[in-house]
Order: structure tokens, then C-alpha cells, then sequence
């Protein structure tokens, strides 16, 4: 029956945003007001596809900060980056350059504020992205990074990848650490088994820490549900 109902989720979801991403280009001209709000409708279907179709729901726990943050999220699913973008109210996002190759959809994450990261690591790609993230700090925008740079299984603990340190340093943030759990219900390609999400946000970590401290807190801190 779970097999079923993955099925049925992805045949669902996917054809119903074919039209939600076809419209994605006229509303980018719109610009970034346009453009988040807009993203956030196609999160709303997602959440609806999961819940009536898969049986799963977000458990979300944790006061949402009053100013801008860098939140630093674990990544063991898509459906944390679909579903946290709205619950955080828009953040920008840290994410792969490659997505922006892809035709109108590349256009669309940068209306939407997006943040490209290259998966070398280079000093110039660095470079970039601390550029890139003072933009989002002059426009007084909280970030998400999954600093982890891929989706994991859940319990696995990859070390955090290079740039999360620049970008911290660059955006001179408080860093709120979120953890979940969403690979335990098989959310990362399998057989979906329904259940609650938790995505639990951390205690706010002050900026300007030596940069193994920092990671170090935020590494545990994400990694905080990995045994349930």
C-alpha cells in the first residue's frame, strides 16, 4: 500500500506542477515580490500532495527568530526544501550552480533572491558566494544553507563543507540550526512510510565564533534527531 501511495504521490505532484512552473517565467518579471509569494503556492500544493496522499505531516517546532538569520538546515529530502521556504517566511537559498543552468528555472531562483554555490569549493567560487550573500544582507533577508552541501541518509553526519564558515563570517548573522528527520520516513526516493517531520529549530548561536566552534555547534546541532 506505502508503494502505491509513493507512486501516486510523484504522478500527482509532478504533473500538477507542470503548470505551476510553466507560469514561473511571467511571474518573474514581476520580480522578487512577485516571485516568493509565488513559490510558496507550490509549496502549498506539495504540502497538500504529502498529506492526503502520502500520510505525512510537518511537525514544526521552535519560535521563528524576529530578525534576519542564517539558518543552517540538515538536508536528507526534498521536502525540507520545499517546505521550510515558506514556514521561515522566504529566505534566500544556498544553492548548487547548476540549477541555475536550467532554462527560465535558473532566471526564476534568481528573481527569487537565490544564492548560486559551486560543489568545488575554489577561492573565487568562495569569493562569489560571500558577494553574493552581502546582497541578501544589505536587503535585510535571513539565508538558508544546508551546509552539509547534499542530501544524507538519515543518521549519517557528514562534515560541514567549506563555504558555510565564509558565508558566515560574511553575513555576520545569528546562526539558527534546524534538524529533521524527514529521511527516516523514506521521503529521500524510496517508499514513503507516513508519519510526522519534525523539523526542530535550534537556540540561536551567536555571530562572530572561531570558525571550528561554530562549526562544531552547528554540526551537533543539525544532526540533534539522528537517532529517532
Amino acid at each position: 500500500m506505502n508503494a502505491l501511495r509513493s507512486w501516486l504521490f510523484r504522478l500527482v505532484f509532478y504533473a500538477g506542477s507542470v503548470p505551476i512552473v510553466l507560469v514561473v517565467p511571467i511571474v518573474a518579471l514581476f520580480g522578487q515580490r512577485a516571485m516568493v509569494p509565488y513559490a510558496h503556492v507550490w509549496s502549498a500544493y506539495h504540502r497538500w500532495a504529502a498529506r492526503a496522499l502520502l500520510g505525512v505531516r510537518t511537525r514544526f517546532e521552535g519560535d521563528l527568530p524576529a530578525g534576519p538569520v542564517l539558518y543552517a538546515a540538515k538536508h536528507e529530502a526534498m521536502y525540507e526544501t520545499v517546505e521550510l521556504q515558506p514556514l521561515l517566511r522566504g529566505p534566500a537559498v544556498v544553492l548548487k550552480r547548476e540549477l541555475w543552468n536550467i532554462p527560465f528555472w535558473g532566471w526564476a531562483t534568481r528573481v527569487y533572491g537565490a544564492i548560486p554555490v559551486d560543489r568545488d569549493a575554489s577561492a573565487a567560487a568562495l569569493r562569489q558566494l560571500v558577494r553574493d550573500a552581502k546582497v541578501a544582507r544589505e536587503a535585510g533577508r535571513s539565508v538558508i544553507v544546508y551546509p552539509e552541501g547534499t542530501r544524507v541518509k538519515h543518521g549519517e553526519a557528514p562534515p560541514l563543507r567549506s563555504g558555510f564558515a565564509g558565508l558566515y563570517k560574511a553575513l555576520g548573522y545569528p546562526v539558527v540550526p534546524i534538524a529533521l528527520d524527514s529521511g527516516r520516513l523514506g521521503l529521500r526516493g524510496g517508499t514513503v512510510t507516513p508519519g510526522d517531520v519534525t523539523m526542530r529549530l535550534g537556540e540561536p548561536i551567536p555571530p562572530g565564533l572561531p570558525r571550528r566552534e561554530i562549526e562544531a555547534r552547528v554540526h551537533a546541532a543539525i544532526n540533534a534527531l539522528n537517532g529517532g
